[in-house]
C-alpha cells in the first residue's frame, strides 16, 4: 500500500473534496470526516456536533472515540460495505470504506446523530465503564447531547449507501483520470525522446502515441492484477499482531516460523497462536503457506516465470515442496493451473472475436 496511486491526498484535490464533504454534511445532517487507509484524517471534520467536539477534546474520553473510529473502520473493510454502529455514548456513527480494485484506500466516517426508532438493534462497538466523573461530564453536556440531530434508521441506511457509492465512484474516476493522464504524458514524450518521430506525419505520430498508450494500459492492468493479492496488506484489528502481518508481506521470500513472529510481536508463542487464530480464523501454519500459494497463483497467471523461479521467490525450500504445497491447497499442480488459466483466457478471447 505504499504506492502513491492509492494515497487519497495524491488521488483527489482535498480542497475541493472538503467543499463537497461540507455540502454532504449539511444535507445529511451528519458530521463527516475522511481518513486514509491508516485511519489518519485527511480532512477536517465537517459540522462536528458541539457534544462530540467537547468529548473529543476531553483527555479521558477522547481515547474511546478514537477506538470507536478504528474498530468501525476495520469492520467496514471486513464487510466491504458501510458499517452502522453505536459509539460509547450510544450515538450513531457510520464507517464507509473506500475500496478500489480490492484496495482499501480510506474511509468516510459519518454520524453523530441519534435515532427516532431507539429500539433498532445496533452494536455498541466500544463500552466505557461508568463512573461519577464521566457521569458529571455527561450532565454538564446534556443540553448539547439532547440537541443532536435525530434521523430514522431507514434514513441512516439510505445516506450510508449514498455516501458509499458516491465516494467510491468519485475516487475511482479520479484514479482512472490520473492514470490516463500519466500514460498520455509518457506517450507524448516519445516525440521528444525518439528523433525518428520527426519524419513521421501527424497521423503516424498519433497512431504511435495511441499504441504507446495501449501498451502502457496493458502493463498497468497486469501490475494492478498482481497487486490485488500481493500488495493488499492486512490491517489487523489487534494491534499486537500488526508487526507480524507487515513482516510477512515485506519478506515474501522467507520461511517464517510462529516463534519468530511471536518474538517480533513481543508476546509468547502460545498467546500469539491464540490471538492469530481469533484474527484470521486459521492457524499460522495454514495461513502463511496459503498466502504464499495465493501469491504464486498471481505470478503463474501474469508472468512467464518458471516453477523453479516462483518457488525460489516465495521462499520454498525446493520446487518439489512448492508443487506439493500448491497441490494441497489447489488440488492440482502449478503447471496444470497455469495451462488451465491460459487456455480459459484464450478461449474467452477467441469467443469474443467477431
Amino acid at each position: 500500500m505504499n504506492n502513491s496511486l492509492f494515497n487519497l491526498d495524491k488521488i483527489i484535490d482535498l480542497e475541493k473534496w472538503h467543499k463537497l464533504q461540507d455540502s454532504l454534511a449539511l444535507v445529511t445532517k451528519m458530521a463527516i470526516i475522511t481518513v486514509d487507509y491508516k485511519g489518519t484524517p485527511v480532512t477536517q471534520h465537517s459540522y462536528c456536533q458541539p457534544f462530540c467536539q467537547s468529548v473529543r477534546k476531553d483527555s479521558s474520553l477522547s481515547p474511546y472515540c478514537q477506538t470507536c473510529d478504528a474498530r468501525g473502520g476495520l469492520e467496514a473493510v471486513r464487510l466491504n460495505k458501510p458499517y452502522i454502529y453505536m459509539c460509547h455514548f450510544n450515538i450513531i456513527d457510520i464507517a464507509i470504506p473506500i475500496i478500489i480494485d480490492n484496495q482499501y484506500i480510506g474511509a468516510i466516517m459519518a454520524g453523530q446523530i441519534k435515532l427516532h426508532d431507539t429500539e433498532t438493534p445496533l452494536e455498541q462497538i466500544v463500552t466505557r465503564p461508568s463512573n461519577s466523573e464521566t457521569n458529571n461530564k455527561f450532565k454538564a453536556l446534556e443540553e448539547e447531547y439532547l440537541s443532536l440531530p435525530t434521523l430514522s434508521y431507514e434514513e441512516v441506511t439510505t445516506i450510508a449507501d449514498m455516501l458509499f457509492h458516491l465516494c467510491n465512484y468519485i475516487v475511482e474516476e479520479a484514479i482512472h483520470k490520473n492514470s490516463t493522464i500519466d500514460m498520455y504524458k509518457k506517450a507524448l514524450s516519445i516525440d521528444i525522446d525518439n528523433p525518428s518521430m520527426d519524419s513521421m506525419s501527424s497521423s503516424d505520430r498519433t497512431y504511435r502515441n495511441i499504441q504507446a498508450i495501449q501498451n502502457e494500459l496493458s502493463s498497468t492492468l497486469i501490475d494492478t492484477k498482481i497487486k490485488k493479492v500481493i500488495s493488499n496488506e492486512i490491517r489487523s484489528a489487534n494491534p499486537l499482531l500488526q508487526p507480524s502481518f507487515d513482516y510477512i508481506y515485506h519478506h515474501k521470500n522467507e520461511n517464517i516460523t510462529l516463534s519468530e513472529m511471536a518474538k517480533l510481536c513481543h508476546i509468547s508463542p502460545s498467546y500469539f497462536s491464540r490471538i492469530f487464530i481469533k484474527e484470521t480464523g486459521e492457524k499460522f501454519s495454514v495461513f502463511a503457506p496459503r498466502l504464499k500459494i495465493e501469491w504464486a497463483k498471481q505470478l503463474l497467471e501474469t508472468t512467464d516465470q518458471s516453477i523453479n523461479q516462483i518457488s525460489d521467490e516465495l521462499g520454498f525450500c525446493d520446487a518439489g515442496y512448492f508443487i506439493k504445497t500448491f497441490k494441497k491447497f489447489e488440488t492440482l499442480t502449478p503447471a496444470v493451473y497455469r495451462n488451465m488459466y491460459r487456455n480459459n483466457h484464450t478461449f474467452k478471447n477467441s469467443s469474443e472475436l467477431p
